[in-house]
């Protein structure tokens, strides 16, 4: 391998290698002043050591040259300052000024027979030795400090940078005004891959991304000059230099992403990884070390904000923090600390007003009592990785309360409740569900499971597997909002369930759209064509009814026949029947 390619295969080690002796340097000035001093030292030790003045102090003749010894003790201890602080340029400069100094000494001792300059030899070879063994015990001592300052700057598990580093970078850079991009990079739903298949395979996709990342940086295959850097869980940095224009920023942002192309195995399954990239630019965005960060961040933040399908976003002056979110995450948060999860039950009916049983809906309260709307924090729960913690404290106390009803009024009904794509891919789900039944009291065949195709979608494997063994346990298996996703009869072959919900998006229209009259028809038919009943949710009007008992469907939920209540208002529902 050829120097030049050995050398950029190291990219990122010289750039951390750059910074630390930016730090451990002492400035350039210093460097020279220090030589610079040590001659003009010499040359007067030189010119004093063969005069013959005196000088009169305090009454008493004191010869000139008798100065030569203090003179040389403040040349030896600029040596010694350029050895302890330069390294081994400092180290080479100190011995070439001391071995170029005894030719000048030696000549004035022969040739002059200056016996006074003798001292200086001894002086300049003892030096000699004193900066040698204070340069190579520097180089013991830089070992350990190279070692203890590679782990304070590089992060252990895909040893790259880390945040420490990444900053340091910016700094630097900031202070020479050299122009540079800021990428965050954040993996697009990592933490479904650590609930679901552990956090071992979680590590190992994290270890081959960063390799391949390295691997660009180091070889300058992206034709800028690269450092990335893993900040914390799934999130990184990437710091772009020497690009000509926004498009080279561009492309080697493409060149990052395009390695998460690549299908991965792991236990059988087949995923694929995604991430969002926000960047920012400086000097043109921001002037400021700690602005040219965050605004990287808040462009990956709008990504994931909006759901946008791009990937890939710059820093505008009309992005901010959704700071409604961030509210309704710290509300979200106390609630589950304080318990303010709560549930409310919305009755499920046959065509002929029969009760078939209750789907639980969580609910939320704030400190001050008042309650959040589901449509604030379920989303935003969704994001943050909250929403598994929420649908075990509604499946919990829904459960409980539900067996408790079945068991005082000799009730046959169904708790049907929701399962999000992160809480079914925890790797303890199963344990959990037969815990709370056997907690509730209550039978596996009066709970229902409800499923959306998002799920089928991303991990319709394992999704299968799980429903498999929850059928074996008797629980019933909902398929949810039906139509409104990607279906397809290959996830009804696979997922054992035993009924499908019609969202309300389609019974909203389908008095007024023939077509969305015939696509609820045609779902209801291939439901009863597959063996399975059909729930329409949503129905509020004595029109809908109609419709949907003309069309054949077997069970409605909505405001006609019943809103979500509470648990006292549903005791006095069933008393009533």
């Amino acid at each position: 391998m050829r120097k030049s390619e050995t050398q950029a295969k190291k990219n990122i080690e010289e750039t951390l290698r750059r910074l630390y002796l930016m730090k451990r340097s002492g400035p350039d000035w210093v460097f020279w002043a220090l030589v610079a001093g040590y001659l003009l030292v010499s040359g007067v030790i030189s010119f004093i050591a063969g005069s013959g003045a005196v000088l009169m102090i305090s009454g008493q003749p004191v010869p000139v040259y008798t100065f030569a010894g203090v003179l040389s003790s403040l040349s030896n201890i600029m040596v010694i300052l350029l050895a302890v602080f330069y390294e081994k340029r400092g180290y080479l400069a100190a011995v070439v000024l001391l071995v170029a100094e005894l030719p000048m000494i030696l000549m004035g001792i022969f040739l002059r027979h200056n016996m006074t300059s003798l001292p200086g030899v001894f002086g300049d070879l003892l030096a000699v030795i004193t900066v040698t063994f204070i340069y190579l015990n520097n180089r013991k001592v830089d070992e350990y400090q190279n070692e203890i300052r590679r782990q304070a700057v590089t992060d252990m598990l895909t040893m790259l940078p880390n945040w420490f580093a990444f900053t340091e970078l910016v700094e630097a850079l900031v202070k020479k005004n050299e122009p540079f991009a800021v990428v965050s990079i954040d993996i697009n739903g990592f933490k479904v891959i650590n609930d679901t298949m552990g956090f071992e395979t979680g590590n190992m996709v994290l270890i081959d991304i960063s390799s391949k990342w390295k691997e660009i940086a180091d070889t300058g295959s992206s034709g800028t000059q690269d450092f990335v850097a893993r900040l914390n869980g799934d999130e990184f940095a990437l710091v772009i230099r020497r690009f000509r224009d926004e498009e080279d920023i561009l492309k080697t942002i493409r060149d990052y992403e395009a390695v998460l192309d690549d299908q991965r195995n792991s236990s059988g399954y087949d995923f694929y990884i995604t991430a969002s990239f926000g960047y920012a630019v400086y000097p043109t965005d921001t002037t400021d070390m700690d602005s040219v960060i965050s605004y990287s961040d808040i462009a990956m933040h709008e990504i994931k904000d909006t759901a946008s399908s791009e990937h890939i976003r710059r820093y505008s002056k009309d992005m901010h923090f959704n700071e409604r979110a961030l509210e309704i995450e710290g509300k979200i948060r106390m609630a589950l600390d304080r318990d303010n999860v709560f549930f409310m039950l919305q009755p499920q009916y046959d065509m002929e007003h029969k009760l078939r049983g209750f789907e639980a809906l969580a609910r939320m309260r704030d400190v001050d009592g008042s309650v959040i709307f589901p449509g604030d924090f379920i989303p935003v729960a969704e994001k943050v990785g909250l929403i598994d913690r929420i649908d075990s404290e509604v499946f919990r106390k829904a459960s409980v309360f539900v067996g408790e009803l079945i068991k005082k009024y000799d009730l046959d009904v169904t708790l049907s409740v929701n399962v999000s794509v992160r809480h079914l891919m925890k790797s303890d789900f199963l344990e959990e569900m037969k815990a709370r039944i056997a907690e509730s009291g209550m039978s596996a065949e009066h709970l229902e499971v409800e499923i959306t195709e998002s799920i089928m979608i991303e991990s319709l494997d394992q999704a299968a597997k799980d429903m498999e063994e929850l059928r074996r346990m008797g629980v019933q298996i909902a398929i949810d909002d039906f139509g409104t996703g990607y279906s397809s009869l290959n996830y009804l072959n696979k997922i054992p369930a035993n009924l499908l919900k019609v969202d309300k998006t389609f019974i909203d229209s389908m008095n007024s759209s023939e077509k969305s009259k015939q696509y609820v028809a045609a779902i209801i038919s291939l439901g009863h064509i597959m063996g399975y009943e059909v729930i329409s949710e949503g129905v509020e009007e004595e029109a809908q009814l109609d419709t949907l008992k003309e069309i054949g469907c077997d069970y409605i939920q909505g405001y006609l026949w019943g809103k979500p209540m509470l648990p006292e208002d549903i005791e006095a529902l069933v008393q009533g029947l």
